[in-house]
């Protein structure tokens, strides 16, 4: 679950006031006095704040205070969040509350803070504060969160499309994007192996199509990068850029940098795996005690087992009875699912049987196992000569290919080995080998 959680690119509820009130109501502030900036705030510590953060901070002039109006409020408090979070149901809330609070807040926890002064028409300005001041509504502040298409960066996207007329969409709306979504959840998840590789194991082929530039923007920094140098025509036919200044509030230290580039992880995945397929191979050529080596691959395997049955038990329930659409049409799914929670009793057995039939007998089914993950993993690698197949996955597959191809080695070496001990036995008193009848 904590895993799933590092796919919220939003702020938590914590600090952040729900009713507007708490900031002063928008009713007679005047749309000449209000100055609006979108803020940009770089990722956080928690996993489901790597993504960055946006909003839109609107200040009156003439009192001289400021709102934050805020789309990725949730609160881990809600009534049924982790079960409804779990079947993909995410409500989350729009908020408002003061600016200087918001921005402390990410002061203090170490984040980037970069605010964007918009230079809309006026009528483009009333439209976004109109829209931004009915959202906070109770009756619509509420609202169906998805990771990629409706989140706040996607708000904020919309909402400047709304206050330029539609000129923005128009632009964005076709252009061809840098890279597929997968690709972008990778630039910021570069420096976690772990998470890095599970949200790529849990995500399928969906996100590996070609995107638009409209939506890239499902990321705070990407809607940044676009409206730096936007340049739309006002009303009376003149150009104009979106922000007329940019001012950096605030630096973050010592945090990992985003990448302009997606890594390509697959190489160190395969030598990962290699190292650790070669590290077995070689205890198993200097094994002492074979009781001894029998219960280390027997337990090695029961955790295999349980750490891969797991990836794969989410990963089934993520794509058959969830709304998580993101992990739909996942060949993953072929050679790491709940079978792989198979492994663990048959491991035990083999490790800590004393009788023959059961301990040739585990190893012959854990030899069809790892023979079927094999199979299964090449199975997906050879389907991509298919149009329909096109699943960027080579992380899972490399990283089980040579686990699979040792386990099947030793247990193949290990199951003949005890069926050859079993067939003859030596007679102490003779020092014959006589054969078992």
């Amino acid at each position: 679950m904590l895993a799933l959680l590092s796919f919220l690119p939003l702020s938590s509820a914590y600090g952040q006031a729900k009713d507007g009130n708490a900031s002063g109501s928008g009713a007679g502030w005047r749309d000449d006095a209000m100055t609006l900036k979108v803020a940009v705030i770089g990722p956080g510590d928690e996993l489901y704040l790597w993504w960055g953060h946006i909003g839109l901070v609107v200040e009156d002039q003439i009192t001289g205070r400021a709102r934050f109006f805020d789309w990725g409020v949730f609160s881990f408090q809600n009534e049924n969040f982790f079960v409804n979070f779990a079947y993909g149901r995410l409500i989350y809330t729009c908020a408002v509350s003061p600016a200087e609070l918001n921005l402390n807040e990410f002061i203090h926890t170490n984040r980037d803070i970069t605010l964007y002064t918009l230079d809309l028409p006026e009528a483009g300005k009333e439209a976004v504060l109109r829209y931004a001041e009915n959202n906070m509504l109770p009756e619509n502040r509420d609202y169906a969160y998805h990771h990629f298409k409706d989140n706040c960066a996607t708000r904020i996207r919309d909402i400047l499309d709304l206050g330029l007329g539609g000129q923005f969409k128009a632009k964005f709306g076709e252009a061809p994007g840098r890279y597929t979504l997968r690709q972008h959840v990778m630039r910021h998840t570069w420096f976690n192996p772990f998470f890095d590789w599970i949200l790529n194991f849990w995500m399928g082929q969906d996100i590996d199509r070609p995107i638009t530039v409209w939506e890239e923007m499902f990321l705070p920094s990407d809607v940044a990068l676009r409206i730096k140098d936007f340049q739309y025509t006002d009303p009376e036919g003149n150009q104009r850029p979106l922000v007329k200044s940019v001012e950096v509030i605030n630096k973050s230290h010592d945090r990992p940098a985003v990448l302009d580039k997606p890594p390509v992880q697959w190489p160190r995945n395969l030598v990962v795996s290699l190292l650790f397929s070669g590290v077995i191979l070689l205890i198993f050529k200097f094994r002492g005690r074979h009781r001894d080596f029998k219960i280390f691959i027997g337990l090695l395997q029961s955790l295999l087992g349980l750490f891969f049955g797991i990836a794969g038990f989410l990963l089934f329930f993520m794509m058959f009875f969830t709304n998580h659409d993101y992990t739909y049409h996942n060949s993953n799914i072929i050679f790491v699912n709940p079978l792989f929670l198979a492994a663990i009793p048959l491991g035990i057995i083999f490790g800590f049987t004393k009788i023959d039939k059961k301990y040739i007998l585990a190893a012959r089914f854990s030899q069809v196992f790892w023979t079927y993950v094999f199979l299964g993993d090449v199975l997906t690698m050879v389907i991509k000569i298919f149009p329909g197949f096109y699943q960027q996955n080579q992380d899972t597959q490399v990283l089980l290919i040579p686990v699979a191809l040792v386990m099947i080695f030793i247990f193949v070496r290990l199951g003949l080995l005890n069926f050859l001990g079993s067939r003859s036995k030596v007679d102490v008193t003779s020092g014959k080998i006589r054969k078992r009848s």
